[in-house]
């Protein structure tokens, strides 16, 4: 199949939107299928992770395709919550044309706004598919001029249907003015005069696009004032060449569930799409390449997976060139890859493959050193792709197994799914002695826990993890520490005299030398400051490691032959706690940032949520349909932000934190926490 008649589609949009369902209308459509699935039912092909099937609904981005008049059609389906956006990101660099499906019911919602600006940026043609136009409430005017308020005038219906609700009977595409009406369960239209009862509403329309069309060109322009418009031929080619452009963005209609406009949709696919030709090569480390069929090999990974049949698989996008099993390839780091076992992917299905080409999605197995990110390259190619950017994760669990012998089975786990998901962050934090799993959201969790537990055979238990406090110190205090000990034999002797006052906030720890005339020997100094440090980090309230402290040894005594680096090291030590009455420690508590996208319906309950968790709102931002709030909170006060924003927004609100600093916790903030530190003591 050559380049030109290879097309890349990316199903984009909301949860809920109909993606998977489009996808298997338009595979049913092809004949891939004999019969159509039901996400409800669980038996849709692109749902086929046991995970998917039990939540109903995608987790992750899944590839499929299809032949049609010549044409090969590479389908990617993609989760649309936010919890799994990773996912539909680095499904937008595979692409050449990013289709998002709107609920003519639902219209356009928050995550669906978000993936639109990632398409911009990532230099993505981008048109609409106005889905469930046969269910109750919907509404095709409505939902239009929704998508104009949310990515304004440039969104062009080039499709409107005949009827809505349970009266949906067919479509009308506006370009070459053709009708069609659609029987049960069949995807092929019936041609069909323009229904009179809305020829109105499609000459309107109809005149509507052509002026959009010939707004592009000067030409074009002229002829249409002198009444001649554009020829059918010259209408797709602006409205393609205006897609590539990011100048057009056409509206397509129909229902998945009905099977109405799919043989449209394809047809649309095919004339309207871009070609892997046309596509603009990802950003990239160093001079940037063009697209050429014939020249080296550039591709980029943009899925990598677990299959319990032929291990790890990595899936990815050949922007250049082409090869077949036999090739070697490269990865940015050097790693010499042969290309065998190449397939496509039909779901969880797997379709071997002798030969990729420019513009090709193909999957390879076994091959343990490629990652998510990586570029493949003819070796000797001088050109490494940027990964795609993904959120931070924000939602934290801690992670242990049940079993004690599971220990190395969950490392190993842990180290597979975080290098399967760019999104999924696991650390092990040595100040808490807890491994900590960070993911986009509770559902992400979850969801991989679950895949963990499936795949591995490990059952984890979770909590909270501890909040990483700190103490500092308000007061001063000028003490001397001593260790003296004599049990026989040679002793353990060290004196140091060290003040103690606060260091500028955020200037850490700082040890100061002042000693004179060899009171403690210069050798033995060092040992002092690492005394003083390692009662600091026991902490002196409540266990966390104590900062923004100076401690200055002025002096002290020590004896020539049982002094010794555990005798100051311990002086040190005892130096801390001779100071701890006097130096008015408290409790620090992390701030984060959080960035929280909502609605402008939920600005209200947004705002006094952060007030009631101690809060400081720093402003507030409009973008298209959605506002950003940025705020400044306690990390205590949103470790499970995730959740409690699902609720207050149903699931249409999204956020990402950042640390920012540590502040003094107020008085009753500091009595809990070490009142819980002595709990756990």
């Amino acid at each position: 199949m050559r380049p030109e008649n290879i097309r890349n589609v990316g199903l984009f949009g909301h949860g809920g939107s109909g993606k998977t369902s489009l996808a298997e209308a338009l595979l049913f459509h092809a004949g891939e299928i004999n019969r159509v699935g039901t996400v409800d039912a669980g038996n849709t092909v692109m749902d086929f992770e046991p995970e998917e099937i039990e939540r109903q609904g995608s987790l992750g981005l899944s590839v499929a395709s299809f032949e049609q008049n010549g044409m090969r059609v590479n389908l990617i389906d993609t989760p649309g919550y936010a919890d799994f956006i990773g996912e539909a990101l680095a499904a937008l660099r595979a692409v050449d044309l990013a289709l998002f499906v709107v609920s003519a019911v639902d219209g356009v919602e928050v995550q669906t706004e978000i993936l639109w600006e990632a398409a911009r940026r990532e230099g993505v043609a981008r048109a609409v598919f106005v889905n469930k136009l046969d269910r109750d409430r919907a509404s095709f005017a409505r939902t239009l001029d929704g998508l104009t308020e949310a990515f304004g005038k440039r969104i062009a219906p080039i499709q409107i249907p005949i009827g809505e609700e349970g009266d949906l009977k067919g479509v009308v595409r506006l370009v070459s003015g053709r009708a069609y009406s659609y029987k049960p369960d069949q995807t092929e239209g019936s041609p069909i005069e323009v229904p009179a009862e809305i020829n109105q509403i499609f000459e309107e329309t109809r005149s509507a696009l052509v002026e959009s069309v010939v707004e592009t060109d000067d030409d074009l322009l002229e002829a249409y004032f002198e009444g001649e418009e554009p020829s059918l031929e010259k209408m797709v080619e602006v409205i393609h060449n205006g897609m590539i452009e990011g100048e057009i963005f056409p509206v397509l209609v129909g229902s998945a569930g009905a099977l109405v406009g799919i043989d449209t949709l394809v047809e649309f696919i095919s004339d309207f799409g871009p070609t892997p030709l046309e596509r603009t090569m990802p950003p990239v480390a160093g001079e940037q390449p063009s697209v050429d069929a014939d020249g080296p090999v550039l591709g980029y990974t943009f899925k990598t997976s677990g299959d319990q049949y032929v291990g790890r698989v990595n899936t990815f996008r050949v922007f250049s060139g082409s090869f077949n099993s036999d090739t070697v390839l490269e990865t940015q780091s050097g790693q010499k890859l042969k290309m065998s076992s190449l397939f496509s992917l039909q779901g969880g299905d797997h379709k071997e493959l002798a030969e990729l080409m420019t513009g090709s999605i193909g999957s390879v197995s076994k091959l343990d050193h490629l990652r998510v990110g990586d570029t493949l390259r003819t070796p000797g190619t001088p050109v490494v792709m940027e990964p795609v950017q993904v959120p931070r994760p924000v939602h934290e669990v801690t992670v242990t197994p049940r079993s004690t012998q599971d220990e190395d089975k969950l490392s190993t786990a842990l180290a597979r799914v975080q290098e399967e998901d760019p999104t999924l962050l696991v650390e092990r934090r040595a100040e808490t002695s807890e491994t900590v799993m960070s993911g986009l959201g509770e559902a992400h969790v979850i969801a991989t826990l679950a895949r963990i537990s499936r795949r591995f055979g490990v059952k984890v238990d979770t909590g909270m993890p501890r909040i990483p406090y700190r103490e500092t110190i308000l007061g001063r205090a000028d003490v001397e520490g001593k260790h003296k000990k004599q049990s026989g034999g040679r002793g353990q002797f060290g004196v140091a005299y060290v003040k103690f006052e606060p260091n500028g906030r955020g200037e850490g720890y700082e040890f100061v030398d002042q000693i004179k005339g060899g009171s403690i020997p210069r050798g033995l100094i060092p040992a002092v400051d690492k005394g003083i440090q390692e009662a600091f980090e026991r902490g002196i309230l409540a266990d966390y490691p104590v900062i923004d402290v100076r401690a200055t040894v002025y002096d002290g005594k020590y004896h020539s032959v049982d002094s010794d680096e555990l005798s100051f090291r311990m002086a040190g030590i005892m130096a801390v706690r001779a100071a701890a009455p006097d130096l008015r420690a408290t409790i620090l508590e992390p701030i984060v940032t959080i960035t929280i996208r909502v609605s402008d319906d939920y600005m209200g309950d947004i705002i006094g949520d952060i007030n009631a968790r101690r809060g400081r709102v720093m402003g507030m931002d409009a973008d298209g349909r959605s506002r950003i709030v940025k705020a400044e909170v306690p990390l205590a006060e949103v470790q499970r932000y995730s959740v409690d924003l699902r609720s207050m927004t149903g699931g249409r609100g999204s956020f990402e934190l950042e640390f920012a600093r540590y502040e003094p916790a107020p008085p009753q903030e500091v009595q809990r926490v070490v009142a819980a530190s002595k709990a756990e003591d």
